[in-house]
């Protein structure tokens, strides 16, 4: 299994695009990997064979353990289950995680072998299985284990439907679901009987008198405690394990303002007449990259020893996907034109929703970009994306009235926007003059065409 993101430990195999016995050439994709945050096409170094796969669909490995075994073109393997065994690798074993340095009891349990396991060519080394008893012997999927134990489900009490019978997610989510049906629901009676409360008149009141507490045993009414269970993904798990650190770690403060853009509008409605459409979020990620050129203080980010000034403005641009969050970074911004940044913010959006977005794709950046103004919300605040020193929510263009210079009120267009700033290389006074800087350019758009 490939490190294809820093920091990750485990990673899913999500299909096989070349099969058994299939050759493949150099640089073709082998297969497709699920990490936190992507989906990521694993390719081949050299030109080859795919003899045995040894992690099936849908399986999560550790980075470095092996999943296939592979040949060189033209090379000749005759038993390849003697040449597994060589290696201490059967299906079965394969197909289950090894088990990881300080295991414990609530750890994977990994697969009984007679000898550590040898680094297969092609594969790189990784951590091998670890023996164990051979009594009781049950193969269950990481995910799969942490989603019994969550439920309260015993791995005993479980069915496995997959490669030699080893539970896997399907399994337990389906034990869930049976569970909830079976499950018999709260009766009426068992609830204490709830006396009626009159109320006085209130004086003056249309109403004469005002209702009784509401009937628990009222018919129709949901029972006390009824819900359903949804087990979390990996990408939401990585979503609230990011913003819990970033709200716990980050000292964030808020800065909020609003911009007229009437001329916006009308630039954008004449440029959509003859290019690719460009929407006002678009023009709000290049404003926003102009703004940290004339900033530089803002196109920062913090580490542990430094603060690191970026030399380009990568700027990220937040994706809804039915999975969750996700926040592409688009590259070097400043020298993108208008339509450029509007082709790859509708790329990323695109490739997003149907989960094939590169991991290189989701690192970097010094701010993000978050949009809900197409939901009709006015103005809300944004979370920072660790490692990143800043965040734009950006709330619906919408009209208000305004004051003019010569004290009249007339219509206009305003977007209102909340900067969230980390201050640890960010103060006040900086995030301040950026935010003056980016209202300016909003108001004057033409700039952005320049």
């Amino acid at each position: 299994m490939p490190a294809v993101a820093a920091g990750e430990e485990i990673a899913m195999l999500c299909d096989w695009v070349v099969k058994e016995n299939q050759h493949y050439s150099a640089s073709e994709v082998l297969a497709t990997i699920e990490t936190d945050k992507a989906v990521v096409d694993f390719t081949a170094e050299a030109d080859g064979v795919l003899l045995r796969v040894l992690v099936p669909p849908g399986t999560e490995a550790h980075v470095g353990a092996p999943i296939a075994l592979i040949a060189r073109a033209g090379e000749t393997v005759g038993d390849i289950d003697a040449l597994l065994a060589s290696f201490a690798l059967t299906g079965a074993q394969a197909t289950t995680l090894p088990a990881p340095e300080g295991a414990t009891a609530d750890t994977p349990e990994a697969p009984t072998v007679s000898a550590p396991v040898a680094p297969i060519a092609g594969l790189g080394e990784g951590p091998g299985p670890l023996p164990r008893e051979q009594d009781a012997r049950i193969f269950v999927s990481p995910i799969a284990r942490r989603l019994a134990h969550d439920a309260g489900i015993a791995i005993e009490s479980l069915t496995g439907t997959g490669p030699n019978g080893r539970i896997i997610r399907r399994d337990v989510e389906l034990a869930i679901a049976s569970r909830q049906v079976d499950s018999p629901q709260m009766q009426p009676e068992s609830l204490p009987p709830v006396e009626p409360v009159a109320r006085r008149p209130v004086t003056g009141s249309p109403l004469a008198v005002a209702p009784a507490t509401p009937d628990r045993n009222q018919a129709g009414s949901p029972g006390a405690g009824e819900f359903t269970e949804t087990p979390h993904s990996r990408v939401r798990r990585a979503i609230a394990q990011r913003l819990s650190e970033s709200k716990q770690t980050i000292p964030h403060f808020y800065l909020r303002g609003c911009a007229q853009v009437d001329g916006l509008v009308a630039l954008r409605a004449q440029l959509n007449e003859s290019s690719p459409r460009i929407s006002v979020n678009d023009f709000v990620i290049k404003a926003a990259a102009c703004a940290h050129q004339l900033v530089p203080d803002m196109n920062v980010v913090w580490t542990e020893d430094c603060v690191r000034k970026m030399s380009s403005v990568d700027i990220g641009a937040a994706v809804a996907t039915p999975s969750g969050l996700v926040t592409p970074v688009l590259r070097s911004v400043e020298h993108m034109p208008i339509g450029v940044v509007a082709a790859t913010t509708r790329d990323f959006a695109e490739r997003a929703r149907v989960g094939r977005l590169h991991q290189q794709e989701l690192e970097g950046g010094s701010s993000t970009v978050t949009n809900l103004g197409m939901y009709g919300t006015e103005e809300f605040a944004a979370i920072i994306n660790p490692p990143q020193s800043s965040i734009l929510a950006v709330g619906a263009v919408h009209k208000e009235p305004v004051v003019t210079k010569k004290g009249n009120v007339r219509p206009r267009s305003v977007i209102r926007v909340t900067l969230s700033v980390d201050h640890r290389p960010i103060d006040g006074v900086t995030a301040a003059r950026w935010m003056r800087v980016f209202l300016e350019i909003l108001e004057q758009p033409i700039r952005l065409l320049v």
